[in-house]
């Protein structure tokens, strides 16, 4: 895995500070002279991690005024690219591992088919549960290709977004996507996990996943909940 580019570590650094809220809506960046000053760099680098802040839509650049930070989405995005835990106040959102990450051959890709090359590969299996003010809200199943995840298995992703992990340790950049939308009734796993009744109303979304990487794709099947919480953006 090779090392982040300068400009890389100060997007990531400051994109942190946005979703940790150290930098909240409306607020102005630091200016590009006192960004070079804290990182040490050359001002075009400094420029391209601003530049790649407002391509992912938490800043706007405004001239004569410097940086100004956006306000976070209200829903949540998992209709959208961007992941549920940058899709709300992370103080909100925790993640639970119910099943660690581990290498198991492909059966399925949740009705998607897979190239030879991911099949190949293998595949990275992991369940997550997610909870938004302690209660639950998503269930998630994920399966990665395995191909050049140095490590990942020891990753860890607990209170963490799949989507954030994969682009600053692995340089994956989520870039588009299909998904199926199916409503089905909570069968005994689900009511468990949402502790809800028998054949209660559940939201199930298989999903198939691009990214900058050929031939990699994400492959998720997620079950939520939705009763407080509206699905928002497009794929």
């Amino acid at each position: 895995m090779n090392e982040l580019p300068q400009y890389k570590r100060i997007y990531e650094d400051l994109r942190a500070q946005i979703t940790e809220r150290v930098y909240v809506s409306g607020d102005l960046l630091p200016s590009e002279h006192d960004l070079c000053v804290r990182y040490n760099v050359a001002r075009l680098t400094v420029r391209k991690a601003l530049e790649q802040l407002a391509s992912d839509d938490f800043i706007i650049r405004h001239q004569g005024k410097g940086s100004i930070v956006k306000g976070t989405p209200k829903g949540i995005g998992i209709l959208s690219l961007m992941s549920t835990t940058t899709a709300l106040d992370c103080t909100n959102l925790a993640t639970h591992i119910t099943k660690k990450p581990e290498l198991r051959k492909w059966n399925e890709a949740f009705s998607f088919s897979i190239d030879a090359q991911e099949e190949e590969a293998g595949c990275i299996y992991f369940e997550r549960l997610r909870l938004i003010d302690e209660a639950p809200v998503f269930y998630d199943i994920t399966m990665l290709p395995n191909m050049n995840l140095p490590r990942f298995l020891n990753c860890d992703m607990e209170n963490k977004s799949l989507f954030d992990v994969l682009r600053s340790k692995y340089q994956i950049i989520v870039t588009g996507g299909v998904q199926q939308i199916f409503a089905i009734r909570a069968d005994k796993r689900l009511q468990e996990s949402f502790n809800v009744h028998a054949g209660h109303p559940v939201l199930q979304l298989n999903r198939k996943i691009d990214t900058n990487r050929p031939g990699f794709h994400i492959y998720s099947q997620v079950f939520c909940v939705t009763q407080r919480y509206g699905l928002m953006g497009t794929f």
